[in-house]
């Protein structure tokens, strides 16, 4: 993917160049958020990762009037600023993700490499597949190798998210953020409940195991060994 950084802090963004640049990306950095911005409207980008707080023009001007110019290169805002007004601010901007600081950068790559897959897939698939564990998103119905899994509401979105990152670690910031929309106290032992909920009823009547645990990260749906 090709991807612009626009970060005041060089040493920030010197560390973001050097490890995207070392995961295989072609990537490009701005300074401030003129620059950025040009840059932006001027080049084909798979990826913005954006900085709040910057020089010139700050970062949710930089992606509104991105926005309101028919620019849709999906946008990643960096942050201090955490609470979850501030994130709305960021995403009614036009961001499509919000990342505060400081962030692990394997978060980071994943958030970043996602969002680069939904430009190239459009719109959401309706089915997903993993290992004979099916869902579609059209019939809210889940299978394992033929044989039909009930889920309730909560556990069928976690399975689908896991589903659309099949293959990677999801975090447990990233399921707070994605799943439960941060309606509860973050430090509540409720992801554990439905992962051990929903490993109970797509993994325990089957041989191989799906749903994995990485320890110190988060969780992954693959085909193979945890």
């Amino acid at each position: 993917m090709r991807i612009l950084i626009i970060e005041d802090d060089r040493e920030a963004a010197a560390y973001l160049v050097k490890a995207l640049k070392e995961a295989g990306h072609v990537v490009d950095h701005a300074a401030d958020g003129e620059e950025g911005f040009e840059l932006a409207l001027d080049t084909d980008y798979d990826v913005l990762v954006v900085d709040r707080m910057l020089p010139k023009r700050d970062g949710l001007s930089v992606v509104s009037e991105l926005r309101e110019r028919d620019n849709n290169t999906p946008v990643l805002i960096l942050s201090a600023l955490s609470q979850v007004d501030d994130r709305v601010k960021g995403l009614r901007a036009g961001g499509d993700d919000y990342l505060p600081k400081p962030y692990a950068f394997s978060e980071l790559l994943a958030r970043v490499e996602a969002l680069g897959r939904r430009t190239k897939q459009g719109a959401l698939e309706t089915s997903y597949s993993v290992g004979g564990l099916t869902l579609d998103r059209l019939s809210h119905t889940v299978r394992r190798e033929g044989q039909e899994i009930p889920l309730q509401p909560r556990e069928f979105k976690l399975l689908e998210y896991l589903m659309q990152h099949a293959g990677q670690v999801v975090t447990r910031t990233m399921l707070l953020e994605n799943v439960w929309e941060y309606h509860f106290d973050p430090q509540t032992n409720v992801i554990d409940v439905h992962i051990s909920r929903l490993r109970s009823k797509i993994d325990k009547e089957f041989e191989k195991p799906l749903l994995h645990t990485i320890r110190g990260a988060g969780y992954s749906i693959r085909d193979g060994a945890g």
